[in-house]
């Protein structure tokens, strides 16, 4: 290089921007991720861990008390209606009313309570106010929420759903 050779200002130095490049690549990279990663919605995530471990305990006592009074029935639905036929150790259920919890497995915002009405002789009837498909997990509880049947199933269904209190406990 002599020294009369006009030499390139900094910022167009083709080395100068190589170099650069990386690290501008990184930190727009690791921008774009920060604001994604604060945009989304945390509802999976729990504060209180001591409380949700009593709350298992609950609900192992309520899905026990349901084995035991020998809760079984079969649930149909059809469009926007759903008719539950309900069985104890007694004979048919007796319970003025029964409330079906329905948990969408992703999207806790499609939730929904279906609350069933006694017609007698241990059959129920409710109305789901939008139409349901998909996977569902279910969790069916009398007035007093001292029992509950849980598990899931698919919509639309041709068959009856049928609701048994089992054991969760057996599985190893």
């Amino acid at each position: 290089m002599s020294e009369n050779e006009i030499v390139a200002p900094w910022y167009r130095q083709p080395w100068l921007w190589f170099l650069l490049a990386f690290p501008m690549a990184a930190i727009i990279w690791g921008l774009s991720m920060l604001i994604f990663a604060s945009s989304l919605d945390t509802s999976m995530v729990t504060d209180d861990y001591a409380k949700q471990g009593r709350g298992y305990n609950m609900s192992v006592a309520r899905d026990t008390l349901a084995r035991e009074m020998q809760v079984a029935g079969s649930l149909s639905v059809k469009d926007r209606s759903a008719e539950l036929l309900l069985e104890t150790e007694a004979g048919p259920a007796d319970f003025p009313y029964l409330v079906l919890n329905l948990y969408h497995p992703t999207q806790s915002s499609q939730d929904r309570i279906v609350q069933f009405q006694q017609r007698g002789n241990g059959e129920y009837a409710g109305q789901i106010h939008e139409k349901l498909e998909g996977r569902w997990y279910y969790d069916l509880q009398g007035p007093s929420g001292d029992w509950r049947v849980k598990g899931e199933f698919r919509l639309p269904s041709k068959d009856s759903i049928v609701i048994k209190a089992i054991d969760d406990t057996a599985k190893g």
